[in-house]
């Protein structure tokens, strides 16, 4: 072969080496930002509660890995319905409790006290999210309701997008007396592989420790469950809530919203505090 001819399959042989190490070694490069990929979170500190929500108290969660979470706790509006109901609300991946504040006060209107979970790695709290992470925050909100009178059986948890997973990663560990799953996906893989065009295989060892296996665990439970979406929801497919909704044993309510998108503002008005009222109210029958 020609000096001409081995610099030419040199250069391919090094060409094919750099793409088969780049194939090779993204999913371990992905892997190890995989809290990156998975969660947004703000990093400006959480405003006191009572500066955005009139009443509302700040709260410090302790998790049993030692993290003091800043979290509020809104009591119900005065002049509401007596309920004697809890909700424990797990927000989505990104942005901050501030930006759920109106649903917080929707829910107090008709007579909820509310626990807005603030999350690890979130508006200056300590630590990292992933999904083992975000549920034992979720635990230390279930302590804190109950330390306040609220059992279990006294509390409806409402989950949006990621949170769903956070939710429902709860209920299966401190089953309440119902739960609301506002855009479930059926796990976060699935989510993820309809965004990102990859084999599910390399989807599952890069979010290996974010799965939010959503439907699997919404199946195994007896627990009311309401799944609330939008047809057009651009995030997460409709079918995946869909599915959740198929596989809960005890589906209270399906609401389906004509034309919403995923981070609309229908979302935090009354068309989800209204169903959480409707759930609150059967589980009490």
């Amino acid at each position: 072969m020609s000096r001409p001819g081995r610099r030419a399959v040199r250069r391919a042989l090094v060409t094919v080496a750099v793409v088969l190490a780049l194939a090779l070694g993204l999913p371990f490069g992905a892997r190890a930002l995989q809290h990156t990929l998975a969660y947004h979170p703000s990093r400006t500190p959480l405003p006191a509660a009572a500066d955005v929500l009139p009443g509302a108290e700040d709260v410090t969660l302790t998790t049993r890995d030692g993290l003091e979470l800043r979290s509020w706790f809104v009591p119900p509006s005065p002049g509401a319905p007596q309920r004697d109901q809890a909700v424990l609300f797990a927000h989505g991946n990104g942005g901050a409790l501030s930006g759920r504040a109106r649903l917080g006060a929707e829910l107090a209107d008709r007579g909820f006290a509310v626990l807005m979970l603030g999350y690890r790695g979130f508006t200056g709290n300590p630590g990292t999210p992933s999904e083992q992470g975000l549920v034992l925050d979720a635990l230390a909100g279930q302590r804190e309701l109950a330390a306040r009178g609220f059992a279990p059986e006294s509390t409806l948890y409402l989950g949006e997008s990621i949170g769903t997973g956070v939710v429902a990663g709860l209920a299966a560990q401190v089953p309440p007396a119902g739960l609301v799953l506002r855009s479930p996906f059926t796990a976060f893989e699935d989510v993820a592989g309809d965004l990102v065009p990859l084999p599910g295989r390399i989807v599952r060892f890069i979010m290996d420790r974010n799965v939010y296996p959503v439907a699997a665990q919404v199946a195994a439970s007896d627990v009311p469950v309401t799944v609330i979406q939008g047809s057009a929801d651009e995030l997460v497919p409709p079918a995946q809530s869909d599915a959740v909704a198929a596989a809960a044993r005890h589906l209270v309510e399906h609401l389906v919203v004509e034309g919403a998108r995923h981070n609309d503002g229908v979302w935090l008005g009354p068309t989800v505090a209204d169903a959480v009222a409707r759930i609150g109210d059967y589980v009490k029958q």
